[in-house]
């Protein structure tokens, strides 16, 4: 059988926790290696004594626990997440000791983590229509309930109906690898859990829960909590937009998902696409999963990709290299390209002059060079110069101040570092900012698009979001010396054949040319 950790939040419970405990139906501790975990969090009255009795009596596995100090809503629920991944439970599910949460329908929520049907269930109050309503929820919650989830469904993206119940169960390999350890550890706990699994991809699923009017609730300052999970949930965004940098977001995915695509819209993905001429040979550096790659086959490119990762299944590409900077120099062959992509990859180079380098070696001594089309983010842009004013250079998981970037550029240091690296820069142009990614792709987000085009226009160096460079390498040394050993060459034969040719010329006429040369003595 699995193991699983009925964790009980327990504070001022004293007349309620006995009556919820014996509630919890006999059915969970033959279906699973069931144990009880009370923590009390400094209450005032004897709910302490109350779950000790209930220990002693019960015929259970049941530990009770006591704060000294009082650690919070969210607090307690990382002392017993960190409970239970020490001690190998496979399952946990949060139960209010004041009631407010039906025992009978624990099972629930934690079968289907045992069937791998979720990795996190959600008791839901409004997944019925109209079942809080009956089951006596007052209208005012009720309307703030649906406000709010509407609200952060908006914002996360999510189609969940209920954000705000506190009846959950949850698979403990999800948990520990998610950074709970730094979330709120008041009543906001739970939307950055699970805004945390949304951004893990975690499988979440919701059942319907009954609804009952508890104590805790009335504890909790209503409009205090909805500005808390609102600036939770906002933060949380800005995160993924690059905005700020909040650790308790700082979610690693499994998947290769660093190079999603912006199109539709000016972006850099769409200028640099039209850059490629139709059927072209492009080295893609840096190629992600391959989806820059799958638009440029629409175009009759043909496609080679280099990057750390494999591509997902189908690839694009036909060949695929892998390569890392640190373990790896550029040993592509380079005399079949018409195009180069650095696509957001220069400001990840931690030696991007020595990739240059090798760059140019193997481009320049060909007849037809390539042209290198680079896009990176400029980091001149007003608001990162605001930021700046203030005091704070804040990175984030993406965007220009990217967690992962080990160079930050401007027009001008982006010039000056290809120029030094012998390329010669043909073009530059600035890129407006991905509003309708951030947004959603609406008529305000583009007009928000045209807007910025139109200030990058006024100056490209505080306005523009991003930087698009085509270059071509220019020869190096050894390239401009093997021409020469070449050319004289040439020449040379050319000259020898000729100064052959104008003696078997004279030899037809009447005098030789060795006749009309007096010899010195």
């Amino acid at each position: 059988m699995q193991r699983l950790l009925i964790f009980v939040v327990a504070y001022q419970a004293e007349s309620t926790i006995e009556s919820v405990l014996s509630r919890i139906p006999e059915l969970v501790f033959q279906e699973f290696d069931t144990e009880i975990l009370i923590i009390d969090d400094s209450s005032t009255d004897r709910t302490f004594e109350a779950g000790l009795r209930q220990s002693q009596a019960a015929d259970r596995k049941m530990t009770v626990l006591f704060n000294e100090r009082k650690q919070g809503y969210g607090g307690n629920q990382k002392l017993a997440f960190e409970y239970a991944i020490r001690h190998g439970f496979d399952s946990i599910v949060l139960l209010h000791g004041d009631g407010q949460y039906a025992p009978e329908v624990l099972l629930d929520l934690v079968r289907p983590l045992r069937d791998g049907v979720a990795d996190a269930v959600l008791g839901s109050r409004m997944l019925v229509r109209g079942d809080a309503r009956r089951s006596g929820m007052p209208l005012y919650k009720l309307v703030g309930n649906r406000i709010l989830t509407a609200l952060q469904n908006r914002i996360l993206k999510t189609h969940l109906s209920e954000f705000h119940s506190g009846y959950r169960a949850y698979r403990l390999s999800a948990l520990a690898a998610l950074p709970f350890r730094f979330n709120d550890d008041g009543f906001a706990f739970d939307t950055e859990l699970t805004i945390q699994l949304l951004m893990a991809e975690r499988k979440l699923h919701e059942v319907p829960i009954p609804t009952y009017s508890g104590r805790e609730i009335r504890r909790r300052n209503g409009l205090a909590y909805a500005w808390s999970v609102l600036a939770a949930t906002f933060a949380s965004r800005l995160h993924t937009l690059g905005v700020f940098y909040k650790r308790r977001y700082d979610v690693e995915g499994a998947s290769n998902r660093h190079y999603d695509l912006k199109l539709g819209y000016e972006s850099s993905h769409t200028r640099a696409l039209a850059e490629v001429a139709p059927g072209s040979v492009v080295l893609d550096v840096g190629c992600g999963d391959g989806a820059f790659a799958r638009e440029l086959l629409r175009k009759g490119c043909v496609v080679d990709g280099m990057d750390q990762y494999p591509p997902r299944e189908p690839s694009p590409f036909r060949q695929f290299s892998r390569w890392d900077e640190a373990t790896a120099g550029l040993e592509a062959d380079l005399r079949t390209y018409d195009a180069i992509l650095l696509l957001d990859v220069i400001e990840h180079l931690r030696r991007p002059e020595a990739f240059l380098d090798a760059l140019r070696r193997s481009a320049s001594a060909l007849a037809k060079k390539p042209r290198l089309i680079v896009t990176t983010g400029n980091v001149a842009l007003l608001p990162v110069r605001l930021q700046l004013l203030f005091g704070n250079l804040n990175y984030g998981k993406r965007g220009i101040l990217d967690l992962t970037h080990s160079r930050l550029y401007t027009f001008r240091t982006l010039t000056d570092l290809f120029e030094q690296c012998g390329f010669s820069v043909e073009a530059m142009d600035g890129i407006p900012g991905p509003f309708p990614k951030a947004l959603g792709d609406t008529v305000f987000s583009r007009a928000l698009v045209a807007i910025n085009r139109a200030f990058i226009r006024v100056s490209r160096g505080l306005f523009s979001y991003q930087i698009l460079m085509i270059a071509s390498p220019t020869p190096t040394i050894d390239a401009l010396l093997g021409d020469a050993i070449r050319s004289g060459a040439s020449k040379s034969r050319a000259i020898g054949a000729a100064s052959q040719g104008g003696v078997g010329l004279t030899e037809t006429g009447s005098t030789r040319e060795s006749d009309a040369v007096t010899p010195r003595r």
